[in-house]
């Protein structure tokens, strides 16, 4: 039957299932709908698609945490975590996370649904969601503080209808969705007096945290040991470490070493320079020449094109143990991301049937992977300085950073200098952290990380919903 292409701005399908998780029964209701975004004149503007997961035998929704799930892009859909990482299904793919067929879905045994409920939300332009009013300005919807803005109401009015004030209350955010959840963190809290019990940044980007020249350049480095050790390309004895170890010794070079030299620029002592590039090139797995010719610093896009050349491989963005291959071995970056056309090879058919078939929401509305969102404004992105102050206003409110060693799109290392960041005065570190994976941006793809990533979220929101303790400081 043809189904209208004009998104409804209010819908919704309702069905039921049970996943068995950590050799529980867990059964749920899951609703897949639309929810109107309003004008300041209550007028409907545009209407965003959202998946709800419930846990149905839990009596008491006050104590029931809700975990609000947001992918990035900017102008990704939420499919990501959906159906890879939290969710009760996930696609199907082999254990390092590459596509098999046949596509599909299927029980996701680690899902955090025992612990959680969990919407999974599609801004405005990605997955189903669209602009509804012709004459509606896109400025309303693209830039960083428009995207928070429009989301935080839309949030209130979720948690209004489904009766969720009581509950305990998480973002998580993966990618550009880390700059989106830690401004969110403070909208909630300062513009709708909702507050938060934790925040989960995948893959985080900068927030607003400068770290132009020398300091972007030096943090690079720990990731391309990383890949290096992966892609077995370091000196014998840095690749007979186990790689916490490898990274290690890498991460203190860059930060007594290697960010010092930077600094110096071309003001660098020669003898000092070729020391600086013997030590980059052990930590690189590319050779001192090529390191001396980039004068010590080393772009990620040469990185990738540079690492296997003689192999006549590239390495992906995202996840470098991604193989691609090039129409020539010259040059200074890849032809393409080996690890984002992956991804889309399995995600995409598998979305659109776990949707359609088995949610049974219908329509012939095009399901974005990425969709139309540019030109993005970026200007007046403070989204850390507003994460840590949600986090000073709020003493419930922890922050958990989740990155794989071998993301060099938004690396560790970066997650790192973010996390050290956030709160200068060091006075709320207790309440910021890190955990490392051996896998790319998207660490649950690989199914060992899968299960370890979950338990971490699974702990983090464990140990952040206090009960009866009372949200203050104490005078220690």
């Amino acid at each position: 039957m043809s189904q209208d292409r004009i998104l409804q701005a209010e819908s919704s399908v309702t069905s039921t299932g049970q996943i068995s998780i950590k050799g529980k029964n867990v059964p749920y209701r899951v609703t897949a709908g639309t929810q109107p975004v309003w004008d300041k004149d209550g007028k409907v503007i545009a209407s965003l698609f959202y998946t709800y997961y419930e846990r149905t035998d839990m009596a008491d929704k006050s104590k029931r945490p809700l975990v609000m799930s947001f992918n990035g892009g900017p102008g990704s859909a939420s499919v990501w975590m959906h159906i890879a990482y939290t969710g009760p299904k996930i696609l199907n793919i082999d254990s390092e996370g590459y596509p098999v067929q046949p596509y599909g879905v299927k029980d996701n045994p680690n899902s955090i649904l025992d612990v959680a409920d969990i919407v999974y939300i599609d801004p405005v332009n990605t997955g189903y969601s669209r602009i509804l009013d012709a004459k509606a300005e896109r400025s309303v919807f693209f830039g960083v503080n428009a995207d928070i803005a429009y989301l935080s109401e839309w949030l209130n009015t979720f948690v209004s209808r489904n009766n969720r004030w009581l509950s305990p209350k998480y973002l998580i955010g993966e990618s550009y969705g880390t700059t989106r959840v830690s401004g969110l963190a403070k909208a909630l809290q300062n513009s709708h007096w909702m507050y938060l019990n934790g925040v989960i940044l995948v893959s985080p980007t900068e927030l607003g945290i400068k770290r132009d020249g020398t300091v972007g350049d030096a943090l690079a480095l720990p990731y391309y040991t990383a890949a290096a050790w992966y892609h077995k390309k370091l000196p014998a004895d840095l690749q007979g470490k186990d790689l916490p170890d490898a990274l290690a010794e890498s991460e203190k070079f860059t930060i007594e070493l290697f960010l010092p030299a930077l600094a110096k620029g071309g003001f660098i002592t020669d003898a000092e320079r070729k020391r600086i590039a013997e030590q980059v090139a052990r930590y690189s797995g590319l050779s001192s020449a090529v390191v001396l010719q980039n004068n010590l610093a080393i772009t990620p896009s040469f990185f990738w094109k540079e690492l296997l050349r003689d192999n006549g491989k590239t390495i992906g963005r995202l996840d470098s143990r991604y193989l691609g291959i090039d129409k020539k071995d010259s040059g200074t970056d890849p032809d393409y991301n080996a690890e984002l056309t992956s991804w889309l090879h399995s995600f995409t058919p598998a979305i659109n049937y776990y949707l359609r078939e088995v949610l049974k929401y219908k329509t012939d509305i095009k399901y974005n992977m990425f969709g139309p969102v540019h030109p993005w404004d970026n200007t007046g992105d403070q989204t850390g300085e507003d994460l840590r102050l949600a986090m000073a206003e709020n003493p419930y409110m922890h922050v958990l950073i989740q990155s794989g060693y071998y993301d060099g799109a938004t690396t560790y290392f970066d997650a790192k200098y973010t996390l050290w960041q956030i709160d200068p005065s060091g006075k709320m570190k207790d309440r910021l952290h890190f955990e490392g994976y051996r896998s790319g941006h998207m660490m649950y793809l690989r199914s060992e990380d899968l299960v370890s990533s979950n338990d971490h979220l699974r702990e983090f929101i464990r140990k952040t919903t206090p009960g009866s303790q009372p949200a203050k400081y104490d005078m220690k």
